[in-house]
């Protein structure tokens, strides 16, 4: 069969309806039929009308398609906006609220951490292992840096009895309140010692408490031993209070050799600031662990 001659007649060509084409011979082609001129050769005027109209169908065919996959995405877009089936009405979670419609989505990003002071407030939060060598890592001789002072550790203690390491008003004012375990660690500097005292209650409402109490007779008990001479016995000593969480802790500071604390002994005064800033770290980092290492709500 040669072309433009024969074969089937044209077709209803329908771009939207499967299986429906166009035939090719709707257009005269070269070298057939009414595809050339008077002379026998090729009329190129008519393949230049016949490219023109193939090019037009195309872009007719290809603007068609295009709308089919906007409306598409248009659809697929409301379906995830509506977020699934409704709830019943029985419970369940997920879905659209049953009685606004208001779309429930699961969250995107993690929780928020847990809040370290939380954690640090009660005694069923605040569960980690719990030592002077847990709250003050380092050994006996070893060297603790605050900023540019260096200050060599010395012995630690622990007890349940809290009243047992502490003087005067300060027994009286840890048992009213409840502590349930006292700990102790000194450390030393050019002649001066500080013995750090963290007192331990069920919650920050009885450290608080504890705190408030206290009165410029509540003295911790300091502590010598390994290396450290005894100090503060007899002698006028610099003494601290402050609490954080379900901690009390107090600092008393004084000179190894006896002499009395005076006004003017600055190095005094920043060494027992220095322990007790040192030690509030160091509580807040025990809540910073504890609240990184708690699992997801």
């Amino acid at each position: 069969m040669s072309y433009g001659q024969g074969g089937p007649g044209p077709q209803q060509w329908d771009p939207w309806k499967p299986q429906s084409q166009q035939p090719d011979a709707v257009a005269p082609q070269p070298w057939s039929q009414g595809g050339t001129d008077a002379s026998g050769g090729p009329d190129w005027e008519a393949l230049a009308d016949t490219s023109a109209a193939k090019a037009k169908r195309r872009r007719i065919i290809a603007a068609g398609a295009a709308a089919a996959v906007v409306a598409a995405g248009a659809v697929t877009a409301v379906l995830l906006t509506r977020g699934g089936e409704e709830p019943s009405t029985a419970g369940g979670s997920g879905g659209a609220s049953a009685s606004t419609g208001t779309p429930s989505f699961a969250p995107t990003s993690a929780p928020p951490p847990l809040d370290p002071e939380e954690i640090l407030a009660d005694s069923r939060k605040d569960t980690a292992p719990l030592s002077p060598a847990a709250l003050f890592p380092g050994k006996a001789g070893g060297e603790l840096a605050l900023g540019q002072a260096s200050y060599v550790r010395g012995p630690s203690a622990e007890t349940t009895d809290c009243a047992s390491a502490a003087q005067h008003t300060l027994p009286a004012v840890l048992n009213a309140n409840g502590c349930t375990k006292m700990l102790r660690a000194t450390w030393t500097r050019d002649g001066v010692a500080v013995t750090v005292g963290v007192a331990v209650f069920d919650t920050a409402e009885d450290a608080t408490a504890a705190r408030g109490q206290a009165d410029k007779a509540a003295i911790i008990e300091p502590l010598s031993g390994k290396g450290v001479k005894p100090f503060c016995d007899g002698a006028v000593c610099r003494t601290t209070i402050n609490s954080y969480g379900r901690y009390a802790y107090f600092t008393i500071t004084g000179f190894a050799g006896g002499k009395d604390v005076t006004a003017q002994d600055r190095k005094v005064f920043d060494a027992g600031d220095q322990l007790a800033h040192y030690t509030f770290q160091q509580i807040h980092r025990r809540g910073e662990a504890q609240a990184t290492a708690a699992p997801a709500a």
